[in-house]
């Protein structure tokens, strides 16, 4: 599958802020089965500094700084991709394998599985959420099998509304209310795997906005999409999940960065000085295109 994706943000402000510094984190970074065939990302106004970089986890970061009293910034993020997913695999490590490969793992890379064992800044250790999961999670099950299980529970048990919740809810609060959107349902997935020693990563990226003819719409393709990926010992890796559709991430899903969970991958996020307020909109296009495309 080929994508063109257009997303483009505009900041807004009531009155020229004195100062501001962005961080852009739509660059898509390199994944197994997906290659950048070109990308460019243009800000308006032109920023006083502006430094591109990587990490700390598979991520791009763009870092912007304006002094300009800017009443708008607009940022316009667009790129063509190639998705051509890898062979889903037939079997996979138990769980106990699984947490016995990500202890001995040495590695501190970014796609170690290390770093995505533990708490983080959003997705914090919840024992309720470990044991409401406990019951998919036995330890000589297949890692991806339980993960596909969890995966189907959370898309049973919980409703898809966009006004539950927000950027800022905890995944305990959107487990109890069992409703919230893609970056939740993300979250209380990684929370589950890891109280049961799976390394769970967040990802975030975009869905293919029209669906072969005789599918359904996949949900949240409308704006950027989270899910999440399962680390599934050294020979496979890592394989995502997307509780809000009950699916793999196949061909419909492109990766823009990889984390321990939101705050690691925000698309925009910085600060500003002045007495301004800040709004934000935002406009995404997934479409498909033959090979032949011009660039996006």
């Amino acid at each position: 599958m080929m994508y063109r994706i257009r997303h483009d943000t505009t900041l807004s402000y009531g009155s020229g802020v004195a100062t501001a510094r962005l961080n852009i984190r739509l660059k898509p970074v390199e994944w197994p089965g997906q290659r950048i065939v070109d990308h460019s990302l243009d800000v308006s106004p032109a920023p006083a500094e502006r430094r591109d970089g990587h990490g700390p986890y598979v991520v791009n970061t763009t870092t912007l700084a304006f002094r300009g009293g800017e009443k708008e910034i607009t940022v316009k993020n667009a790129m063509r991709i190639e998705v051509t997913p890898p062979p889903i695999p037939n079997t996979s490590p138990s769980i106990a394998e699984t947490r016995d490969a990500a202890m001995l793992a040495r590695g501190l890379d970014p796609l170690s599985p290390a770093p995505y064992l533990y708490g983080s800044r959003i997705a914090v250790p919840e024992p309720h959420i470990a044991d409401w999961a406990a019951p998919l999670l036995s330890s000589d099950r297949p890692v991806l099998e339980a993960a596909q299980a969890l995966c189907s529970r959370i898309h049973q048990d919980f409703a898809y509304d966009s006004t539950a919740t927000d950027s800022r809810t905890a995944p305990a609060e959107a487990f109890e209310k069992k409703s919230g959107v893609c970056q939740d349902f993300a979250h209380v997935m990684i929370v589950a795997l890891r109280g049961h020693g799976i390394p769970a990563s967040y990802i975030s990226g975009y869905l293919r906005t029209l669906p072969p003819p005789g599918m359904e719409k996949l949900v949240g393709a409308d704006a950027m999409h989270a899910w999440a990926a399962v680390w599934c010992g050294p020979e496979l890796g890592w394989i995502g999940l997307d509780p809000t559709n009950d699916c793999l991430a196949r061909e419909s899903h492109v990766v823009v960065a990889m984390g321990r969970d939101y705050a690691d991958v925000a698309p925009i996020d910085g600060v500003f000085t002045g007495a301004a307020f800040q709004t934000m909109s935002f406009a995404v296009d997934v479409a498909e295109v033959g090979n032949d495309a011009q660039p996006a």
